[in-house]
């Protein structure tokens, strides 16, 4: 087997979320037990390919662009059913997904806030309001070239993608105070 070789850095918000946020957010909400605190559970990272029929290249190119943001490999996203007023055939590739989990997650959480998004032209912060209710947030990211991992030269067309980012907390009053405490730059 591989001997797992971490980068001290490599998992900073982690260590900060157990060290810092949980006794900040037990002390601030008044949760007697630690299980109480909201996490973060996943990250779900959403492209969708409608604009693209049948250019397979072009389809690889955001599987890889999505792969090289993500650090994990990606899965096609295919058309339930037919729908012939949008040309779709069932079975056709329509989007491309990656669900991170664990260190991942953190890591790429990590660079969103404080790479990708300062990057962003005339950035002034993100909607505080796109919570589903049920303490997930969602924010679309309208060039994916300002992630690092992305060489400009090689873009053939500007893509946006969905950041789903989905926590334990019961309420959207929890998971923003979660999300401010990790760094997450809300205008409102």
């Amino acid at each position: 087997m591989a001997e797992n070789k971490t980068n001290p850095e490599r998992n900073r918000l982690r260590k900060r979320y157990q060290s810092e946020i949980v006794p900040a957010l037990m002390s601030e909400r008044g949760y007697k037990n630690i299980m109480q605190v909201p996490k973060l559970e996943k990250i779900i990272l959403n492209m969708r390919l409608g604009d693209i029929k049948d250019n397979s290249k072009s389809i690889q190119n955001a599987v890889n662009e999505l792969e090289a943001i993500s650090g994990q490999k990606s899965i096609l996203t295919k058309a339930k059913k037919s729908v012939s007023n949008f040309k779709l055939r069932e079975g056709q590739p329509i989007g491309v997904k990656v669900t991170l989990r664990g260190d991942r997650m953190y890591e790429f959480f990590d660079k969103l806030v404080s790479i990708a998004l300062p990057r962003v032209r005339d950035f002034r912060g993100i909607s505080g309001k796109s919570f589903d209710g049920r303490g997930n947030y969602s924010v679309g990211i309208k060039e994916q070239i300002i992630f690092p991992e992305i060489a400009y030269e090689t873009v053939e067309k500007v893509r946006g993608f969905d950041v789903i980012i989905v926590t334990t907390a019961q309420s959207d009053d929890e998971a923003k105070s979660l999300l401010v405490k990790l760094g997450m730059p809300f205008r409102n």
